[in-house]
């Protein structure tokens, strides 16, 4: 959006929204006013028309009964004795006054004695008019047009001794009439237009001076309490007749939430030394005001934490369905830092400055995001390309072969480039930033800062698995990659198995000095330390949001036509690694070797496209797609069918009402790094139901010890998972979900990034 000719950031962008919005009811309030005025005026316009247009013509007719009556003592004495030439000079010496048209003398056939020149031949409505008038032996009269002018035509009938010999018809204009009641109108209409502009002004002035002004700045002041930003607010409400008790409410709430945000700073700050005590934002905020020194942070990503797009008319934003955007949103409205990532919305460019800048989040800005433009051919090269045919599959192990094209590596290298010149532009002038870059896409960043600004503290946490050193040992361009990668400071992995088999990599493709005791890795005089990070969620501390999920549960399972007593899981992206088609195949066993759960269990699978431009995807999406019919069309009976697949995006709160009536969740991952999904089903499980049934080779295994561990490989194990999950005494389901819930609740994303920040504020 342009405003002024200025690019509008995120929170301007929902602030114009407001105000439009706001706008629209104005107006429509206005249009109402106007309406109503303007059917008043309209009413009170035609009656006044009626009534001149009722005077004007009996005024006409008045005058023209007189004319008649005067000029017909002249005309009848001299109409009986034929004396044409007088009559005609009668005539013409009333011919096309101001007012008066013509007059006409005509004998008792209708025929013109005398005859103004102005007017021609009597029409058939005079004819009519001059023969009605002798019938009936008086004055007759009506409006008519002669050569398209109104006039008003009044006959009298003339007289011998005996009988009526002929007609005496004066001819009058009336077109002053017509011009009279356009005048009316027109006036009364400029009337309505000032009286509507005066209206609608006054409206504008009282809404804007007595109620805009006033709300706005209530809004201010709650937002900018609530957002912590107290100091720029300090001047007090002005108070508002109209207002007042609003006002004094809004004062009092806003004396709460400062009191409230003191209070929780307080305790955060007393929490920093207790290792027992919750991790929160708040703790977290506190923590790094302690640790960091106002050290400034940067976040690195390939994927952006919002998306803006167009809808219709309208730029709407959306949140993508990714595991280290869900993980780190947190993180970085806890450090007001600064996000580095690709704008890949068809709105990304509409809304950021002219620094490609963009406050977020859009409705609450906490931190800055920075957007890099990439061409289709450099997304198609790095991101499609090498990123994902390439290293994605080779550190997932998921049977997938690798592709690896030397054009794809070269807009690798390009793009890592372009992402490292972003980050130095930003960090030039700061003395001794952190830079945390996330993940597989971004392997060559960390050298290529590191080269230019030694100060910098340099991460990179590597949110997939890393294979053994034979797998990786495939790839053609592996030691630029771990050279690369070895430029950080601090190289993160989610767990020491990951570390383990990095280190065995570089020891065996790179020159340089390992220590296995400290887990660090010199090279070039430059150190390397290497850590698992086990990446968390935020866990919810407090009371949510006031949705009623269980009823919105019911809802969601009656607009898919389930009724059956028991819902089964699983959340994943349409990817190859996340054991899908295995997970079917263990629904078919279960079903197979369990008929009486045929009718009465239903599976819920919820999966987003994923990269629908690489064709293993694509091609994979249309396997699962095919399983599903195949499965359905096995078992379906009644009207049920075992298995419901949502290929769609769902927001986090969407996919909640799911976790909360679930009475399993089935994570069945072939390789992952940690998987989110599963502690996300554990977190929304506050009622302690549920269980969580998790593959082994997830990094979520290491730590979720109280789920039921499956090798998603085995059918038949999985199977008996699913008859295990569904029969679990609720005394069990509740012992083993408090158990996860406390080791999600001990380490979450705050710890997460509080260890991290800790670490690397430790190197430099």
């Amino acid at each position: 959006m342009i405003v002024s000719g200025t690019r509008v950031d995120g929170y301007s962008l929902l602030v114009y929204g407001r105000i439009y919005r706001s706008m629209k009811q104005i107006i429509l309030v206005l249009l109402a006013i106007i309406t109503v005025i303007s059917l008043i005026v309209t009413t009170f316009t035609i009656d006044q028309v009626g009534r001149e247009d009722q005077r004007l013509k009996s005024d006409l007719q008045y005058r023209s009964t007189l004319l008649a009556e005067s000029l017909k003592e002249t005309v009848e004495p001299n109409f009986i004795n034929k004396s044409e030439d007088y009559l005609q000079n009668v005539v013409e010496r009333f011919t096309d006054t101001e007012r008066f048209a013509g007059l006409g003398i005509y004998d008792n056939k209708g025929k013109a004695i005398a005859i103004s020149s102005v007017i021609p031949e009597a029409t058939s409505a005079a004819q009519e008019v001059i023969a009605n008038a002798m019938d009936a032996d008086k004055a007759n009269g009506d409006f008519a047009k002669f050569q398209d002018k109104k006039v008003y035509l009044l006959a009298v009938p003339l007289h011998d001794e005996k009988s009526v010999v002929g007609a005496l018809m004066i001819v009058q204009n009336a077109g002053y009439i017509d011009s009279r009641l356009t005048e009316i109108w027109k006036n009364n209409l400029v009337r309505l237009l000032v009286q509507a502009s005066l209206l609608s002004f006054a409206v504008l002035l009282l809404i804007r001076w007595i109620i805009y002004k006033p709300i706005k700045s209530l809004v201010k002041t709650l937002r900018l309490a609530r957002s912590g930003d107290l100091k720029q607010d300090s001047k007090k409400l002005k108070n508002s007749f109209l207002f007042g008790p609003l006002v004094s409410e809004v004062t009092n709430i806003r004396r709460s939430l400062i009191e409230a945000r003191s209070t929780a700073a307080e305790e955060a700050r007393m929490r920093l030394e207790k290792l027992d005590s919750p991790w929160t934002s708040q703790r977290l905020k506190e923590f790094i005001k302690d640790t960091l020194k106002n050290r400034s942070i940067f976040m690195v990503s390939n994927r952006e934490p919002y998306i803006h797009t167009k809808n219709g008319g309208k730029i709407e934003f959306y949140i993508p369905a990714s595991g280290p955007v869900t993980a780190l949103e947190p993180v970085m409205q806890a450090t007001a830092g600064m996000w580095i990532a690709h704008g890949s919305g068809d709105a990304d460019r509409l809304v950021v400055d002219s620094s490609n800048k963009i406050k977020v989040p859009p409705d609450e800005p906490k931190y800055t995001l920075k957007r890099i433009w990439l061409t289709s051919e450099e997304e198609n090269g790095y991101y499609y390309g090498f990123s994902n045919e390439g290293l994605w599959p080779l550190c997932h192990i998921a049977h997938n072969r690798p592709t690896f094209r030397k054009e794809d590596w070269e807009q690798y290298k390009k793009v890592n480039q372009k992402f490292a010149d972003s980050i130095l532009s930003e960090i030039k002038d700061l003395e001794r930033p952190i830079v945390l870059i996330q993940d597989y896409q971004l392997a060559l960043v960390p050298r290529m800062i590191k080269a230019q600004k030694p100060s910098a503290t340099v991460g990179l946490f590597w949110h997939i698995p890393w294979p053994n050193p034979e797998s990786f040992s495939i790839c053609p361009w592996k030691k630029e990659i771990l050279d690369g990668m070895l430029g950080a400071d601090l190289l993160g992995f989610h767990t020491q198995l990951h570390c383990n088999n990095f280190i065995e990599t570089v020891g065996r493709e790179l020159e340089a000095l390992i220590d296995l005791e400290q887990f660090m890795v010199t090279r070039n005089n430059h150190i390397s330390f290497v850590k698992p990070f086990p990446i968390s969620i935020a866990f919810p501390n407090g009371p949510g949001q006031n949705i009623n999920y269980k009823l919105e549960g019911e809802k969601a399972l009656k607009n898919l036509g389930i009724k059956t007593k028991y819902i089964g899981l699983g959340i994943d992206r349409l990817d190859y690694t996340k054991g899908i088609l295995e997970r079917l195949k263990a629904i078919e066993i279960f079903l197979t070797k369990y008929p009486s759960y045929k009718t009465n269990f239903t599976f819920i699978q919820i999966s987003p496209p994923s990269r629908t431009k690489i064709k293993k995807m694509r091609e994979f999406a249309q396997e699962v797609e095919k399983e599903v019919e195949r499965i359905n069309s096995l078992f379906k009976m009644k009207g049920w069918k075992p298995i419901v697949f949502l290929e769609k995006y769902h927001t986090h709160e969407e996919i909640q009402k799911f976790y909360k009536l679930a009475n399993f969740c089935l994570v069945t991952s072939l390789h992952d790094g940690m998987n989110l999904v599963a502690k996300e089903y554990a977190a929304a499980r506050d009622d302690e139901k549920g269980v969580l049934i998790l593959s082994q080779y997830t990094g979520a295994s290491k730590e979720l010890k109280d789920a039921i561990i499956v090798n998603p490989y085995n059918g038949e194990q999985t199977s008996e998972a699913i008859k295990e999950a569904l029969e679990m005494k609720e005394p069990e389901q509740k012992k083993r979900m408090r158990d996860l819930r406390e080791t999600i609740k001990d380490y979450n994303v705050y710890r997460w990034s509080a260890e991290l920040l800790k670490t690397m504020v430790g190197l430099g």
